[in-house]
């Protein structure tokens, strides 16, 4: 292979190698979070709405869009399923309807007590250090800030 046909090989593409991870990394969360009834979009809707604050204290559906990265068409059926299983309820405010408000419900926060467990058993049965993971996770993360500084690329 010359040098052109070689930065079009797939296994040197980085995005071919986040992609085959992403799905690695969902499918071993697939059977974890069935125990607790969710997906894994759901599931990371409820960490962001677990971390946004205390009991009774409602998020914006756009911080938690930003936070996870998501435009309103894929999260608003994440929250209307969320809503469905009693998990949380969804209101508008009233001083401005287009703003809409989250708030746990007693069951959205018994699930996190569940839920608790989860990183455990994903990492259970890995033969990969702790340290490994955390300067991974770092990394993603600066390439995550990198390529959102630069924009979409036209």
């Amino acid at each position: 292979m010359n040098g052109d046909d070689q930065m079009l090989a797939l296994d040197n593409q980085i995005c071919f190698a986040l992609y085959a991870l992403n799905r690695a990394v969902t499918a071993r969360y697939r059977p974890v979070l069935a125990e607790l009834g969710l997906t894994y979009p759901q599931y990371l809707v409820m960490l962001a709405l677990w971390e946004h604050g205390p009991v009774g204290e409602a998020a914006r559906v756009s911080d938690i869009g930003a936070r996870l990265r998501l435009d309103s068409g894929t999260l608003t059926p994440l929250l209307k399923r969320l809503e469905e299983r009693g998990l949380l309820i969804r209101r508008r405010q009233a001083s401005d309807e287009r703003v809409v408000r989250l708030s746990l419900t007693g069951d959205g926060w018994r699930l996190r007590e569940q839920a608790r467990g989860v990183p455990g058993q994903l990492m259970c049965g890995l033969d990969v250090a702790p340290e490994r993971l955390v300067a991974l996770r770092q990394e993603l993360r600066s390439l995550l800030e990198v390529l959102e500084r630069s924009g979409p690329s036209d």
